[in-house]
């Protein structure tokens, strides 16, 4: 594989690498798409256009700088979408309530013009992590609504590297002896979001847990099962969600014409050709698979114990060790466009043998998204993840192939609600020791 360049050095180069992939993410939208909601539960594309330069002119512009708006209209629309919950009502609008297009881009250019004025601030310098990390989680939760776009409503732009059909990787189980796991980070000066502190140490009994994620075809043998009709497999929750609407396969599956199809980004894949994929589905669909093989998932500690812990006692920043993420490590930060085969980078494996905990897809644990011992809410964005500590979104670990390499480190967690089947997700099953 070819070696990635090194990321910018500059607060600026950073910023304007992060907006060409913007570009590129939006490059992918015919016209007519930019007021499409492929996900009713998210705004349309055309929010997010003007969401991602209003949230760097808010924070950085207007609240650190303390400099006047030119657009406090715009700043104001754009300055922070909440989505509703995946079982709540979608919101409703007509498309005129929207500035036009070209207004917004204006916008977009106008910020990016005059950000780079206030970057010799050493107060501003400070928050452009924040800002740049917020720019490049949405590039991935944007492309879950690219995914889920009608492939008439997206185009090509150049030709981006898909992962080739392959073989999976043979399943196992390792035993991860008893051992302790360290969550969260300390406060060192790096920036972190806030639910990444503060440092928490935990024993973690003894477990087994499967070398690899399960796959399509692991899957597809569970929906043949009629692991979808089987209401003791799910949980009183997950069975009135698939029952209610019907579900009986993932979301993340297609039928065409009687044929089975996994989506992608860029467009549908013949099942053969993703069935070595990670399986991505919902926490519930998860929670029930690990049920019909005799386990469950895992929790957080249990990840962090697989991933980063060693025999020895060692902790390490990588599942492969301290250095920073290379290709043979996982399939991260857009090197391919798609998933990849289970198991195809044996590099990235942790000291105990367990493979793909990082990249190819966000690991579904069972542990309830919360605070950690010592969270104090982020200043300027209090809301981050305290809205989101309501024992109704479960920790997802780890990255997948749309994740920015930058984002790639031990603390960081993800959470999404059990029902939500739009994240870029994979799981594995687990047992006690």
């Amino acid at each position: 594989m070819t070696p990635s360049p090194a990321p910018p050095s500059t607060p600026l180069g950073q910023l304007e690498a992060a907006w060409e992939r913007s570009d590129q993410i939006f490059g992918l939208l015919e016209p007519e798409a930019i007021l499409a909601r492929p996900i009713s539960l998210r705004q349309p594309f055309l929010f997010y256009v003007g969401h991602l330069p209003a949230f760097a002119w808010n924070h950085l512009w207007r609240r650190v700088a303390g400099r006047p708006a030119f657009a406090a209209e715009l700043d104001d629309l754009f300055e922070r979408g909440i989505d509703p919950p995946d079982d709540g009502e979608a919101p409703t609008d007509d498309g005129a309530a929207w500035p036009p297009h070209d207004d917004v881009l204006a916008y977009r250019d106008r910020v990016r013009g005059a950000l780079p004025e206030i970057l010799d601030d050493a107060a501003v310098r400070d928050v452009v992590p924040m800002v740049l990390e917020h720019e490049l989680m949405h590039h991935e939760t944007l492309l879950y609504m690219v995914q889920e776009l009608p492939g008439g409503l997206k185009r090509r732009e150049g030709e981006l590297p898909e992962a080739p059909a392959g073989e999976a990787a043979r399943p196992d189980s390792v035993l991860v002896p008893a051992g302790s796991a360290v969550l969260g980070a300390p406060r060192s000066g790096r920036f972190r979001w806030d639910n990444e502190h503060d440092e928490l140490t935990l024993e973690v009994p003894a477990f087994r847990i499967d070398t690899v994620p399960v796959t399509n075809q692991d899957f597809r043998a569970f929906v043949e099962d009629g692991g979808y009709r089987d209401q003791k497999l799910w949980t009183p929750d997950g069975w009135g969600w698939i029952d209610g609407r019907g579900h009986v396969r993932p979301g993340s599956w297609v039928c065409v014409d009687g044929e089975v199809r996994v989506k992608t980004a860029l467009g549908d894949r013949p099942f053969e050709e993703a069935a070595a994929w990670p399986v991505s589905v919902t926490h519930c669909e998860a929670a029930a698979y690990a049920r019909w093989r005799d386990g469950r998932l895992p929790t957080e500690a249990e990840y962090h114990r697989a991933a980063f812990g060693t025999p020895e006692g060692e902790l390490r920043e990588h599942p492969w060790g301290d250095d920073g993420p290379r290709p043979e490590h996982g399939n991260l930060g857009f090197r391919l466009w798609s998933p990849a085969p289970v198991g195809s980078h044996r590099a990235g494996a942790s000291a105990f043998g367990v493979h793909e905990l990082v990249g190819n897809g966000w690991e579904w644990t069972s542990t309830p998204f919360g605070p950690l011992p010592g969270f104090r809410p982020l200043e300027g964005y209090e809301g981050y993840s305290a809205d989101f500590f309501d024992d109704r979104h479960f920790v997802m670990l780890g990255g997948s192939w749309a994740t920015d390499l930058g984002l790639v480190r031990r603390s960081f967690r993800n959470w999404f609600r059990p029902h939500y089947p739009y994240v870029f997700s994979k799981f594995r099953c687990v047992r006690d020791g």
